[in-house]
């Protein structure tokens, strides 16, 4: 972070600056905001490294509200949550900025970016969830950077979804401190934490940020709240997908939150500062679900690759096939409802954990880039 130029600094009466509580004023003369573990220390007009959080008039404040950087309407699977509501749609939004600073991103241009002219979507959180409800979405999804560092404006939003009887979805890497964390999964109800890899080299190496903290928020996600929780993990060739680590992680996932929490490897492809790293392989993939399923975890899938084994749902008990996936498009389903639930295996009787309605839904795997305009 540095004293910011005229080309970065805040407008106190820009109506997307607003105030912020996650801050407190240190001795020497600076802020430490409080939202994240990055425990950014600001000086008047300071900017945190996460570009959209500084210090204006002694206070912290968030410089995005009510902009983003585009809406559109995805299959839920894409976030990717495949035991939540499948085959529906979710509205997807971001903003700018991230509080990570992932050198594989593969949204780079919209978290790192620091030009403003990046946010073309005006919104206020009524017109994102009315929005939402008038294109029939189940739910809306604070996504493509993470929604820890846009606090204030997901907050809002998720309430005034709720109002509407629109679900909430977070994705995030969960890299955030404890009382926003309960702020903000207390108005979620499912969320995908990307659990980048499982050495804190690797975090401090690549992303700039620590293991521990991110354990915590799965953890607290999956203990103190009811919000559905499935984890994401990137396979990165040569630095986070060895069969060890990988092991390691998946028994820690067994302890710490259960084997119903369905793991997601995902398929790396040479972005940002990354681009000398090849693909993820088929092979590595499988191995890591073999991995994860040998550890106990019963919903292992494989993404960012065709593989409909790997993408689809099986009954943990007997083996049937659930839910057939061909990338985000759903086919063949054998969940019923049994005493009442939605989500037992038409085969044997074994319930799937996860959050279903009675049929799929049918958004299919287009996506809809779409214009939510509050002006």
């Amino acid at each position: 972070m540095s004293t910011c130029s005229d080309k970065d600094r805040i407008d106190p009466s820009d109506p997307s600056v607003v105030a912020t509580q996650y801050w407190h004023a240190l001795d020497d003369e600076k802020i430490q905001c409080d939202l994240c573990p990055r425990f950014c220390k600001l000086r008047e007009g300071q900017r945190g490294l996460c570009y959209v959080r500084g210090r204006v008039n002694d206070a912290i404040v968030l410089t995005t509200y009510g902009r983003s950087s585009g809406f559109a309407v995805d299959p839920i699977e894409k976030k990717p949550l495949n035991h939540f509501y499948p085959g529906s749609a979710v509205l997807s939004f971001g903003t700018a900025g991230c509080n990570l600073a992932c050198k594989f991103c593969q949204n780079w241009d919209i978290s790192k970016s620091r030009e403003m002219d990046t946010l073309m979507d005006l919104a206020s959180p009524d017109s994102i969830a009315q929005a939402a409800l008038d294109m029939g979405c189940k739910s809306v999804a604070y996504t493509y950077n993470d929604p820890t560092i846009f606090h204030e404006y997901v907050i809002d939003t998720a309430k005034a979804c709720r109002k509407l009887g629109i679900k909430n979805v977070a994705v995030t890497a969960g890299y955030m401190c404890e009382k926003p964390r309960k702020e903000f999964f207390e108005v979620m109800d499912a969320t995908n934490i990307d659990l980048k890899a499982f050495t804190d080299e690797f975090y401090w190496k690549q992303t700039g940020a620590h293991l521990q903290e991110v354990l915590e928020t799965i953890k607290y996600v999956k203990h103190e709240t009811d919000v559905w929780l499935e984890l994401t993990n990137l396979l990165i060739p040569g630095l986070n997908d060895s069969p060890e680590e990988l092991r390691q992680m998946s028994d820690w996932v067994v302890k710490e939150v259960g084997v119903d929490v369905p793991m997601h490897f995902s398929a790396f492809h040479p972005d940002h500062k990354l681009r000398h790293i090849p693909h993820t392989s088929q092979e590595t993939l499988s191995q890591a679900r073999k991995i994860a399923m040998t550890a106990g975890i019963h919903y292992v899938y494989t993404g960012n690759v065709h593989d409909q084994v790997g993408g689809s749902t099986f009954c943990h008990a007997c083996g049937q096939l659930l839910i057939l996936r061909d990338w985000y498009q759903l086919g063949d389903w054998q969940l019923d409802s049994a005493n009442g639930m939605a989500g037992s295996c038409s085969h044997c009787g074994t319930v799937c954990a996860g959050v279903f309605d009675d049929k799929p839904g049918d958004w299919g795997a287009k996506r809809k880039r779409v214009i939510i305009s509050s002006v």
